[in-house]
């Protein structure tokens, strides 16, 4: 119940409220009206019980120099100034200091919902294969050794490994690998994976809290719980500030005999300018940022990006745009490119396959007309075949050409080695025996890239690849843009042990788009997700969010943080400045507690003032 009452005193209602009635107690006494200077109680109990019980409760269950708290010291100065009648002295640092706490409460409250859609990734249910019948049964109800049939379209429910059939899984949201992955016997899938193409029977291996999806929901849980809470730079600071505080008033009571003194002296010292420091000038930046497309969710991530030395690069949908386009287009026969294109891209039109999609799209932007296809088939995770104009072709990845008797020449197989060692999926075409083409196709790197890492190591800070793409497809692009640093092949706890490691040398920034990304943007010191390509579950992880999708807003990114950090000490310093020239003035009685009331108000109103001046600030 008491907690239920302060809640409500503490709110911004009831707290705005305060201020009305201590702005008529200092307004109605000086147009004479005397009994106007009561009005300042509503102001002293709305804003002060809040104060009094934060500073009580943080004296019982806090520890070592935690229990002394700036709480404290307010508490202190109002009931000081209680004692000696000045109501308006009393509501007046009651009251800026609730202010400051509410302005800090809204740039810390984070949105939870990512961990809720990453659990809705989880199918409920699987459908299990006994004595050659099907049946579906909840997926808690899974085993390990049980074999489950997994049609076309269909989330995988726990990991496996194929017994039967061959697909193509996309598992972008365990890798982030911007193309599906074929699987055949043998190959291992991961839950929450969605089967493409084929049916597949896979046996299950790891179920329940063992599987990939599962221990992915339990890293980002315990990510969000190591997240250290903000602590606010008065409270750090008030181990020392109230200690100091009541010795300059007491010396200043013992020397002068003058009671009036020493409580002007409480008031003057009360830390509502430091309080204020920081929320108003992290709320102009934050909003500074929204003009940009740039959102950040906490003060937290805004001060700790200025101290990041290191960016962690996810490579699918970061450093490239995430799809698959037409790259190369090489003909090994009498064909020409377009004529090449021409025939794979009618055969593809048929076709489900991100490849094949590509393909036709790259076509269509050509102004290509399609030819008529006959006798299409498909054999999923491998190729398709058709008849055009009354020819049988083939489609496909190498294996697949092999397999129908085609065998890959030495000039075919160097061209191949080198789009693979480029990063980039290859589809042969075949027709009477031979090889007579090949359509490679990569996920685009994006044309700022490159200038992205060269500004950021201006800057002194350094770049890393962390990605769930093959090595080779890592070296190439990294090679493209410029960075050194390489870790590929990673899954998701891969990624989150890799950004430990990384923050054990200094702040890291990690910027991602995909599902597999939450986790290591979660457990990185600042967490960066694209807004618009990226997923729902990477933004809510995120303590920032790019919403236009323009890495190139990284480097802004930290120059607001950077310029933040400076506002906030430039403010912190004029304000204790002010303060010690109003305890100065305090201790040789030229300032009595409502005056030293409004002199330490105007201080307050300089950091505001500084942080306003930062919302419009230029990044050049």
């Amino acid at each position: 119940m008491i907690k239920k009452i302060n809640d409500f005193l503490a709110g911004w209602l009831m707290t705005l409220v305060g201020g009305i009635f201590l702005l008529a107690s200092f307004i109605l006494p000086r147009n004479g009206q005397p009994w106007g200077e009561n009005l300042a109680w509503v102001s002293v109990i709305i804003c002060g019980i809040p104060l009094l019980y934060l500073a009580i409760w943080r004296i019982i269950y806090n520890k070592g120099v935690s229990k002394i708290s700036s709480a404290l010291l307010i508490s202190m100065a109002t009931i000081a100034a209680i004692c000696i009648g000045d109501l308006f002295a009393a509501g007046e640092v009651a009251f800026i200091m609730e202010i400051g706490a509410l302005l800090e409460d809204m740039t810390t409250n984070r949105a939870k919902q990512g961990l809720k859609k990453l659990i809705s990734l989880a199918p409920d249910t699987g459908r299990i294969v006994k004595n050659n019948v099907e049946a579906i049964i909840p997926v808690s109800q899974i085993k390990k050794q049980d074999v489950l049939r997994i049609l076309p379209g269909e989330t995988i429910p726990v990991d496996g490994a194929i017994l039967a059939g061959e697909t193509s899984i996309d598992q972008s949201a365990m890798t982030g690998e911007s193309l599906p992955v074929d699987k055949a016997v043998g190959d291992v899938v991961f839950s929450g994976t969605i089967n493409r193409f084929g049916s597949i029977d896979i046996e299950a291996t790891k179920v329940g809290e063992d599987s990939s999806l599962q221990r992915l929901i339990r890293i980002v849980e315990d990510a969000e719980k190591n997240q250290a809470p903000t602590q606010r730079i008065a409270d750090k600071w008030a181990s020392w500030l109230v200690p100091v505080a009541l010795l300059i008033a007491i010396i200043a009571y013992i020397v002068t005999k003058d009671i009036i003194r020493a409580v002007t002296v409480l008031v003057v010292f009360c830390p509502c300018a430091l309080v204020l420091a920081t929320p108003t000038a992290i709320m102009a930046a934050i909003g500074q940022a929204t003009k940009h497309g740039v959102i950040i969710k906490s003060g937290e991530a805004l001060e700790n990006m200025g101290k990041v030395d290191t960016i962690a690069f996810d490579k699918t949908g970061t450093l490239t745009y995430g799809r698959l386009q037409v790259s190369d287009i090489i003909p090994l026969s009498e064909l020409s490119e377009k004529e090449l294109l021409t025939l794979t891209a009618s055969a593809e039109s048929r076709s489900e396959h991100p490849i094949g999609k590509a393909i036709t799209e790259k076509a269509d932007s050509a102004g290509i007309r399609l030819s008529q296809v006959e006798a299409f088939k498909m054999i999923p995770g491998k190729g398709i075949s058709a008849y055009i104009d009354g020819l049988e072709y083939y489609f496909g990845n190498e294996k697949y050409i092999n397999e129908i008797g085609i065998k890959t020449d030495s000039n075919t197989a160097t061209i191949l080695e080198q789009l693979r060692n480029e990063g980039k999926a290859s589809i042969l075409v075949a027709h009477d025996k031979k090889i007579i083409g090949i359509i490679a196709l990569a996920d685009t790197i994006r044309p700022e890239a490159a200038k992205i890492i060269k500004r950021l190591r201006e800057m002194n800070t350094n770049a890393v690849l962390l990605t769930g793409d093959n090595l080779r497809a890592a070296e190439y692009l990294a090679s493209k843009v410029g960075i050194t640093e390489i870790r590929a092949d990673l899954l998701p706890e891969e990624k989150v042990k890799n950004i430990t490691l990384l923050k054990g040398n200094g702040k890291i920034c990690m910027i991602g788009d995909g599902v597999n990304d939450a986790p290591a943007l979660k457990t990185a010191d600042v967490g960066v997700a694209m807004g618009v390509m990226g997923s729902d579950i990477a933004i809510d992880a995120a303590d920032v969010a790019l919403m236009d999708d323009n890495t190139s807003k990284l480097p802004y990114l930290k120059w607001l943080s950077n310029t933040t950090i400076k506002t906030i000490k430039m403010a912190i310093t004029l304000s204790m400045c002010i303060n010690f020239v109003a305890v100065t003035l305090s201790v040789l009685g030229v300032l009595n507690p409502t005056t030293g009331a409004l002199v330490h108000n105007a201080g307050s109103c300089l950091v505001v003032l500084l942080a306003a001046l930062l919302y419009d600030r230029k990044y050049e």
